[in-house]
């Protein structure tokens, strides 16, 4: 069984197997955690996302999707790229959201990673209400986190944020 633990801080000093970008479709860097990943880890990141999009994501990579590359200098093996929905309050985006965690899960097993760090995809600057997006992604990893994944470690930037998914982790089954 996947073990689930919270940690308040920052994901680029995480020393884990992967650690997930919330990235844009780009792959070309951004702001918030996916600046920081791409600063940290240095210019190896995006040299791969480049050859990425010059190869079988020439449009962007889809919101829900994952895809992997190195972790250049970050205490990782890898960064797995998802990108979030932008959250609308008149449309229902929870299945793409839960899609993040889902494909970022298996894009870990395929590489073998045993321990992995999720950032709280979407709830930054794409406006996800924080007490739903730990929800959905509580649900999802329970539901989606098997062998060989020992650990999903959800890397939480404030106190606010990791209320949120404590009370997320209490609450579901």
């Amino acid at each position: 069984m996947t073990a689930i633990t919270l940690v308040r801080g920052d994901i680029t000093e995480q020393h884990v197997d992967a650690i997930v970008n919330a990235a844009n479709s780009s792959l070309l860097g951004g702001g918030g955690v996916d600046g920081a990943i791409h600063r940290k880890g240095g210019p190896e990141i995006l040299a791969e996302c480049r050859k990425l999009r010059a190869s079988h994501y020439g449009k962007g990579l889809a919101t829900g999707q994952a895809v992997a590359t190195t972790a250049g200098r970050l205490n990782a093996q890898w960064v797995i790229h998802t990108v979030g929905p932008v959250w609308q309050a008149d449309r229902d985006q929870s299945e793409l959201l839960a899609s993040c965690y889902r494909e970022s899960l298996r894009v870990a097993r395929e590489l073998g990673a045993t321990t992995v760090a999720f950032p709280a995809i979407s709830t930054g600057v794409y406006g996800w209400p924080m007490d739903d997006g730990a929800r959905i992604a509580v649900r999802t990893v329970r539901e989606a986190a098997d062998q060989p994944v020992a650990e999903v470690r959800f890397v939480l930037f404030d106190e606010a944020a990791y209320g949120e998914f404590e009370r997320a982790l209490a609450e579901t089954p």
